[in-house]
């Protein structure tokens, strides 16, 4: 069965891209344009891996790691943060809040494919 990742990315070009990569290499993904059905949709697709934009619209992304590490059903689930917003102490930030890789945009292929493997591989 092919591994499952959610990808929560407001930004057309960068979902479509990122959606593409990762099932060209076997993945089933389940794309979610707006942050506010994030978790909602991670609970229904279950997936092994969420790639997350941190800025997102109406909710920020370091909002949803966090109510996804405090939600007994998602807490296990790895979180990929991806994203421009990579000032000074923001990995640090985003780690605290709970995600368990980061990747600054722009992101190339091989990194980000790299990262992807390394955590949903450590799932298992």
């Amino acid at each position: 069965m092919a591994k499952r990742i959610l990808v929560v990315e407001d930004n057309d070009l960068n979902r479509k891209l990122f959606c593409d990569v990762l099932r060209s290499q076997g993945y089933a993904v389940e794309p979610v344009a707006d942050g506010r059905e994030a978790l909602e949709r991670a609970r229904q697709f279950v997936p092994g891996l969420i790639i997350m934009d941190i800025q997102l619209p109406n909710i920020s992304g370091l909002e949803l790691i966090e109510a996804a590490k405090a939600d007994a059903v998602l807490r296990h689930i790895p979180v990929l943060a991806v994203t421009a917003y990579a000032g000074k102490g923001d990995e640090e930030r985003i780690r605290d809040a709970g995600a368990e890789g980061y990747l600054a945009k722009p992101v190339s292929i091989g990194p980000f494919m790299a990262a992807v493997r390394a955590l949903i591989e450590a799932v298992r």
